[in-house]
């Protein structure tokens, strides 16, 4: 399960870096979904750094149950950001890239799928860092990524919400 540790670690990490680099527009997109207006900046800094202890404490095997808990938490708190504003279009600062989109289930159920994964990894013992372990995570993260970008695309017909 090392794997999938290092898959979140990564999503938490490539979270947190995000945050960094498209910091004005996603300090106004926190503010909106917090419903926080003014406190974009502040909120935005506690996240990013909750999600890079989380990313830490994954890759360190006495706190690996900690930071699946913590990120658990984060992705949880988005999750219910996300639901609040279920229906409204809106840039949900989910993408690398501006993008306003309607907030529909798909996209409130990706952040509580993480969750729901980052609680079962909590209850497992940590497993060894193998040759293979970055590899799959990789993989796992392309998937993610892949499966980010399907869920952009405006009306497809497969996807009725």
């Amino acid at each position: 399960m090392m794997e999938i540790s290092t898959f979140l670690a990564l999503l938490l990490a490539g979270s947190a870096l995000h945050k960094v680099m498209a910091r004005d527009r996603l300090a106004l997109v926190a503010a909106k979904l917090a419903g926080a207006h003014g406190q974009g900046l502040l909120l935005l800094i506690v996240a990013g750094t909750l999600e890079l202890v989380a990313a830490l404490c994954l890759m360190i095997a006495p706190l690996h149950q900690t930071g699946a808990l913590l990120a658990a938490v984060v992705w949880l708190a988005y999750a219910a950001a996300l639901l609040r504003r279920r229906g409204e279009t809106l840039d949900c600062g989910c993408d690398l890239v501006a993008r306003e989109k309607p907030v529909d289930w798909p996209l409130i159920a990706r952040p509580a799928v993480l969750a729901m994964l980052a609680l079962i990894i909590s209850t497992l013992p940590v497993a060894a860092f193998g040759v293979a372990t970055p590899f799959a995570a990789a993989g796992l993260l392309a998937l993610y990524l892949a499966g980010s970008e399907l869920l952009a695309i405006p009306h497809p017909r497969w996807r009725k919400s």
